[in-house]
């Protein structure tokens, strides 16, 4: 059985799709079976993996939602052999609305899932910047949440609404869902608020926060647009180096044993 990560924060532009792909990425090459789901209609990790959801738009997480396909017929295999993918289409953005009167609309992601879950070491879902049905969808399915913090005072200020809507998936639809972890991303040492907003997140969530932070890299920032993770675009840059770490970490924590 898989373990499902959701990676989540309702806040835009803190680290999370390009961690949602990295993580995944870099748990691949260490030759553990991975799928990546794409929940957000942006539809970014999914052209960050070289796949554009119009070469096929019948084959993405909103047919499977919606129940068109199944979970199955919407594998797509990437560039890493260990690494599959689900893609994202704009079209998600109406799932909300299509599935607000289904029964048990909360838990479609998981039922869609089940089929699969043996198939795979872990699951990684990269979820949209907000708290809507398919976010819910996520968390519900997910076994524990991901969550990338920029060393930002605002950045901390978003998380309360977070940890709000998981308490509240905690208690209604998924009561297993735990936190994976905080991941500190777009880290500069050289600044002082930085360190200061780090030292706050251990400080307040203990050993919750990862060892690991991402530091600021611009080949990171790169590698979407070349259709690329890091470890594939340039595997001698900080940004492979702190990816590989954050997976090796998620992988002893999780009792598996990284040579």
């Amino acid at each position: 059985m898989s373990k499902v990560i959701a990676i989540a924060n309702q806040k835009g532009g803190v680290g999370k799709t390009t961690t949602a792909i990295n993580v995944a990425a870099s748990i691949a090459v260490l030759e553990k079976k991975v799928l990546i789901i794409d929940a957000d209609p942006q539809a970014n990790t999914t052209s960050g993996l070289n796949f554009s959801p119009e070469d096929d738009q019948k084959r993405t997480l909103y047919e499977v939602m919606i129940g068109e396909i199944g979970v199955e017929d919407a594998l797509i295999q990437t560039e890493i052999e260990n690494l599959h993918m689900i893609p994202s289409h704009i079209n998600l953005v109406g799932a909300e609305v299509e599935l607000i009167n289904t029964s048990d609309r909360e838990t479609i992601l998981s039922r869609a899932l089940a089929p699969i879950r043996d198939k795979y070491d872990y699951i990684f879902i990269d979820c949209a910047p907000s708290l809507g049905l398919i976010t819910v969808n996520t968390l519900a399915a997910a076994d524990s949440v991901l969550i990338p913090v920029q060393p930002e005072f605002f950045a901390l200020e978003g998380l309360g609404k977070l940890l709000q809507t998981i308490r509240l998936v905690q208690d209604g639809v998924n009561p297993g869902l735990s936190i994976e972890g905080f991941i500190v991303t777009m880290f500069d040492g050289r600044t002082k608020v930085h360190s200061q907003v780090l030292a706050e997140l251990r400080d307040h969530f203990k050993e919750m926060v990862f060892d690991t932070v991402i530091q600021r890299n611009i080949r990171l920032s790169e590698a979407p647009s070349h259709g690329k993770p890091i470890i594939l675009y340039d595997i001698m840059c900080n940004g492979s180096t702190n990816y590989l770490n954050l997976a090796k970490e998620i992988l002893e924590r999780n009792g598996q044993i990284v040579v």
